[in-house]
């Protein structure tokens, strides 16, 4: 992404739920006021709440550099963080290239060779995808998506057209699922579909978070583990680092991966989401997804003390983290024409 910005010569648009001035972040702010230095059009919108520890001076810092800078419902954050946040992660450089997915902008990933980094991944698009994205995110009227790869915004309220995708996807599976989610407060409609599939003889596996950055997330996706293993979902814990993924691969042909969760209040907010009908891009997210689920601790019913408690996991808790290869953020770049290859960032 920061090689991206460095070669950007026309425009460069950041949306981003989560910018700190860490490390990670100065590398950025650098990117960004060296764009703007050399006449990039560059402009950044920063969300009120995810951003708040840092927001101001980054502002101050990317202003100050000739570039247009936004925080999302600042004034009004203490009203409205949960209903106005801007969610999204994404990157839009000269409209023909973009990173979309669950990857802030932060050292939890580790990239600083520390500790092991959170287990997420974002898309690189190029292509007619791009030049479309740039016209909705300037809120012209486009058409719906198409072609094999297609991005899908959410603003205000929109987010059920979101889990929508990921809804027809289940029910048209037919040989497996594979769903990563770090916040998974699914409705009705979704643990009817995923137990639907497991019980017509689809593969479905889940991977969901042993612990997690929100405390009263994690309690309250305890109550998804008894439906979804009693219908005959295999469920796995990750335990090595934060769990922060939103992505499914679908009979391994089609991918889904965004800042939208699976959860209510992603359904108000601003959110995005891929949708890769392409089976290139597709066995790439599948690695993530098998290298992710092969370190990961499958949850056996069995273990389950009482209706709706997650287990932990002895052999998981057992093991060392510091022998760990898992420490980057999966990476696949897709193009208008549907070719894919991943990219791997420790």
């Amino acid at each position: 992404m920061v090689l991206a910005i460095e070669q950007a010569r026309k425009t460069v648009q950041l949306e981003m739920y989560l910018f700190r001035l860490d490390a990670t972040g100065r590398c950025f702010v650098a990117a960004l006021s060296a764009a703007a230095a050399r006449g990039v059009d560059v402009r950044v919108s920063l969300d009120g709440w995810g951003s708040s520890q840092d927001a101001r001076e980054i502002e101050a810092e990317l202003a100050a550099a000739g570039c247009t800078v936004s925080i999302h419902a600042w004034r009004w954050w203490f009203l409205l963080r949960a209903l106005a946040r801007n969610h999204r992660k994404l990157l839009l450089v000269d409209e023909l290239v973009a990173f979309v997915g669950g990857i802030n902008v932060g050292d939890e990933y580790g990239v600083d060779g520390g500790a092991v980094g959170w287990a997420d991944l974002a898309a690189e698009i190029r292509g007619g995808a791009c030049r479309r994205l740039a016209r909705e995110l300037r809120r012209e009227s486009v058409r719906e998506p198409q072609g094999a790869i297609r991005v899908h915004l959410a603003n205000r309220g929109g987010g059920w057209r979101l889990r929508r995708r990921y809804l027809e996807a289940f029910r048209g599976a037919r040989t497996s699922i594979r769903l990563a989610q770090g916040y998974f407060l699914p409705n009705r409609q979704i643990l009817r579909a995923l137990i639907d599939a497991a019980r017509r003889g689809v593969e479905v596996a889940v991977l969901l978070p042993e612990h997690s950055d929100v405390p009263f997330a994690r309690l309250a996706m305890r109550y998804v583990y008894a439906p979804l293993l009693a219908g005959g979902v295999r469920i796995w814990q990750w335990n090595r680092s934060v769990l922060h993924a939103k992505a499914a691969v679908i009979d391994g042909r089609k991918l889904l991966v965004g800042s939208f969760n699976l959860e209510p209040l992603s359904l108000i907010s601003m959110e995005d989401l891929v949708e890769a009908d392409d089976a290139g891009a597709a066995a790439q997210g599948e690695r993530w997804m098998r290298a992710h689920f092969a370190l990961a601790c499958a949850v056996e019913p069995g273990q389950l003390a009482g209706a709706g408690r997650s287990p932990g996991c002895a052999a998981c808790s057992r093991r060392s983290s510091a022998g760990c290869a898992v420490r980057w953020s999966g990476c696949w770049c897709a193009t208008a024409s549907g070719s894919a290859r991943l990219r791997k960032r420790s």
